[in-house]
């Protein structure tokens, strides 16, 4: 008779099953701890060593760690970014903070949409039975909407990061001082009290100040493993937020904390 599977087991299999996520809880730990040791890494993922091991030489091949007997050590820069089409974890809180944010789509006007997988999300959701004016600066997010021929569909221009296809650079940046839109809906690679929404990447993180500059109201859209991070570059204080759309798995402590801010938050 086959043994039962052990349910601690399984949830440790299943809660970091893909490279970039795993690779994320390694850049984490050297964050935090100084060091990765990378037998209690497998034991805590579930994984083999084996694993890990050509997850650490992923990561210093990339020069954001370097490498050590039984482990890794962090070297000058920490910040791992992605690519979004690779960003498959929590899809379906990123889909529920998606359809929440459809509740607050304007009845016309215009609306700008942010790069990100939960923007992109928000994208495949949305109406195509009105007439709106949709800016974006994600080249990807533009192909999604511009089927429907009841949405005028504007890039911004500019340079296109591979990683996010984002445009970015001056001509984003004229771009957004041109225009005013009634909701802004971004995204963000960590949020925390002190040091509110950063990204990886300073062209990213400037495109994204004018995008809250050029908005009547700004929503975030982030599932709960951005918060209690930072990351390399700041583009807005919480304050500048008008509503945080988040899941409900995101810690009780910091939802509190937002909220104690004086931060409207919003769970799904």
């Amino acid at each position: 008779m086959t043994p039962a599977a052990d349910p601690a087991t399984t949830r440790l299999e299943t809660r970091v099953p893909f490279p970039d996520q795993r690779r994320e809880l390694i850049l984490t730990t050297l964050r935090t701890e100084g060091r990765a040791d990378a037998t209690a890494i497998a034991l805590e993922l579930g994984v083999t060593n084996e694993t890990v091991r050509k997850d650490l030489v992923a990561l210093e091949q990339l020069g954001l760690i370097k490498r050590v007997h039984g482990g890794a050590i962090p070297v000058g820069r920490l910040t791992y970014e992605p690519p979004v089409a690779s960003r498959t974890a929590f899809t379906e809180e990123k889909t529920r903070i998606a359809a929440a944010a459809l509740r607050h789509l304007p009845a016309d006007g215009s609306v700008l949409i942010d790069a990100g997988s939960t923007t992109a999300r928000f994208a495949d959701l949305f109406p195509r039975d009105r007439s709106m004016r949709v800016y974006t600066n994600t080249l990807s997010i533009a192909m999604t909407l511009m089927d429907s021929p009841l949405l005028t569909v504007y890039t911004l221009g500019g340079r296109v990061r591979p990683v996010t296809s984002a445009e970015v650079d001056d001509w984003a940046a004229r771009a957004l001082s041109d225009i005013n839109v009634d909701v802004a809906f971004l995204g963000a690679s960590a949020v925390s009290l002190d040091r509110g929404l950063t990204t990886p990447d300073a062209a990213e993180a400037a495109v994204k100040r004018l995008m809250c500059a050029s908005a009547r109201r700004r929503i975030l859209l982030a599932d709960h493993s951005k918060f209690g991070r930072v990351s390399n570059w700041k583009h807005a204080g919480l304050a500048d937020i008008d509503l945080v759309l988040t899941d409900d798995g995101i810690e009780p402590q910091m939802l509190e904390s937002l909220r104690s801010a004086g931060v409207e938050v919003e769970t799904v």
